[in-house]
């Protein structure tokens, strides 16, 4: 039995007195009932450990047992539609085991160890590998193919192979004899701490949006496969409904969606709507490609605290694959929560608003572990990271909501007066931003069309002069405007309803190609270049407006098929014939 005794109990935090054979970030089973926990302090005299389940019960006195290794996650086939907690415990496994309530101290296997794959060998005996080289496949869905891959830092020979067949994930597939003569038995699973990124041979800068679908994020304020992008937005305001509608519809190959410090029922909704949904590219279940890690509200805080590094843990891990994945983390401030709780039972000095003065550098560290990336096998992916934080009062100026700033390129700002208006996605375009402009503006000019850059830059303007604007007409109305600004009200109005409002829930406008965002953005300049022929020659607006065309190009998103393109040049035609009738 382990001398390390239990000294004091705080919530989550476990103190043990003196010298102690424990390490720094080590993982731990605290007590009788062997509850999860890791070392996060050691001085001479006392270990501080964090506790990841309910500590109720838990008495001065009960020994503390040692594993020897980090906070690490098990990878293999199987992680794919499947839920786990923050600590990567299967949640349908538990409840099988438990009930719908977990027992503290349940020790059930990451991956199902007796479910068989069908695995087909890469290598042979007498070849050459090392970490990151792939050495087996087996189908893990419909859709994703699983990669077994040699863990970094072992390299070698291989001196056995096992033919093609079934196996599961605990059956050694190869052996591989390293330099020194020491023999890896290989299987389909690994295990990697949590804490530190995946090795990779190369960063590379990516120059490919993740298309969403969503007109105001891919036309407006696009993310980079690889990058990194932020939702702000106080209660109510649809950061979840945004996040749901990114994770259903980009295209990311994987997703990693970790609901961390929700409410229970938003992650119901998760699952009861991704196991429904049809995933577009492949048409089959959405779930097939999804990973659902669920640390909610009323689940031990410290295990809210590890869930986004298990959750990029295992994107990490499909990257290293050569997928795209893309983690949706929702949302970082409970996350940054859990630092602050945990920094107060640890007596820290406060920084700002209570949270710990490490906040930043924890940020940073899970942001800059989104990118692009050359693996170690020589193949290419990426992890974008989609973050939600929840400022309280929708104050901007917050702790999370400001360090977030700094570390992502990309800021989705939701606004609750437009969520109040029933104006989905609730993004405001005037405070929102993307940095990645400059590098993905040639992927859209020989991808979509030549014009799409001067478009949109020319609708970023439309809606910046309009906001200008709206300030004269709050004061004095906007009857008193010559005839070009109230144009540009109206096409304006044209943008924010037609353009990038969008229903989630219609067939054609809950996900829009990037080819019809464009033909929309191009008919709306088209007919507002063509109307200021009409205001420069003294024609009254209310000529253009008695047309119809401005409700007709506000209603197109609804009336075009996605598949039908063409429609976009009989509107085209129709506001010349009306425009050249008014000239006449």
């Amino acid at each position: 039995m382990s001398e390390n005794k239990i000294y004091g109990i705080n919530g989550p935090v476990v103190t043990v007195k003196g010298k102690t054979d424990l390490q720094m970030m080590e993982t731990v089973h605290v007590g009788n009932a062997r509850l999860a926990g890791e070392v996060i302090g050691i001085t001479s005299d006392e270990a501080t450990i964090q506790v990841y389940e309910e500590t109720g019960g838990l008495r001065p006195g009960e020994p503390v047992y040692s594993t020897g290794s980090p906070m690490c996650v098990t990878l293999g086939p199987g992680l794919l539609k499947n839920i786990y907690d923050g600590i990567e415990r299967p949640l349908r496994d538990i409840e099988k085991v438990t009930g719908p309530f977990i027992s503290k101290g349940v020790d059930v296997p990451a991956l199902s160890e007796t479910a068989k794959w069908q695995v087909t060998l890469k290598v042979k005996e007498g070849d050459t590998v090392s970490g990151g080289d792939i050495f087996a496949e087996c189908p893990e869905t419909d859709v994703i193919t699983h990669r077994a891959m040699v863990p970094a830092g072992i390299s070698g020979t291989v001196t056995f192979c096992a033919s093609d067949g079934e196996y599961t994930v605990t059956e050694r597939l190869i052996e591989v004899t390293d330099g020194k003569g020491k023999a890896h038995g290989l299987t389909l699973c690994q295990r990697r701490p949590i804490r530190n990124p995946s090795p990779v041979k190369s960063r590379i800068p990516s120059a490919r949006p993740l298309i969403t679908g969503q007109r105001i994020i891919d036309t407006l304020f696009p993310v980079a496969k690889g990058g990194a992008a932020a939702i702000p937005g106080g209660f109510g305001t649809g950061k979840t409904m945004t996040q749901h509608q990114l994770a259903k519809w980009c295209d990311a190959d994987i997703i990693i969606y970790v609901g961390c410090g929700e409410r229970g029922n938003e992650m119901t909704q998760v699952l009861t709507e991704f196991s429904e949904i049809t995933d577009p590219k492949s048409g089959k279940p959405l779930l097939d490609r999804t990973v659902l890690i669920a640390n909610t509200s009323n689940m031990p805080v410290a295990a809210r605290e590890a869930s986004i590094y298990t959750g990029i843990t295992i994107a990490e891990y499909y990257r290293d694959m050569g997928y795209h994945t893309a983690l949706m983390a929702d949302s970082t401030s409970r996350w940054a929560e859990a630092l602050r709780e945990i920094s107060g039972r640890l007596e820290e000095m406060p920084a700002d608003e209570g949270f710990p003065a490490y906040l930043p550098s924890r940020l940073s560290e899970f942001y800059e572990r989104s990118g692009y990336f050359e693996n170690l096998n020589g193949s290419e992916g990426s992890v974008t990271l989609i973050g939600a934080v929840s400022p309280q009062g929708s104050d901007f100026s917050e702790p999370v909501t400001q360090n977030t700033k700094r570390f992502t390129r990309c800021f989705w700002a939701l606004d609750k007066s437009l969520a109040y208006a029933r104006h989905y996605p609730a993004i405001n375009w005037n405070s929102s931003y993307s940095e990645y402009l400059g590098e993905l503006s040639d992927w859209y000019r020989d991808n979509v069309n030549i014009d799409f850059m001067r478009d949109r830059e020319e609708l970023c303007a439309i809606l910046s002069e309009e906001n200008n604007l709206m300030e004269i007409v709050k004061l004095i109305g906007a009857d008193v405007l010559p005839d070009d600004q109230k144009l540009i009200i109206e096409i304006a109005r044209v943008i924010r309803v037609g353009f990038l409002q969008q229903n989630a829930f219609h067939k054609d406008d809950t996900f829009v190609p990037v080819e019809k965002q464009f033909k929309m953005m191009h008919v709306i300049l088209y007919f507002y270049h063509r109307c200021q022929e009409v205001i420069a020659r003294q024609i009254p607006i209310s000529k253009l407006t008695a047309t119809g065309i401005f409700d007709r190009l506000v209603k197109m998103k609804y009336d075009i098929p996605n598949g039908n393109l063409e429609v976009f040049e009989d509107i085209i035609k129709d506001i010349d014939i009306k425009i050249n009738d008014i000239l006449k």
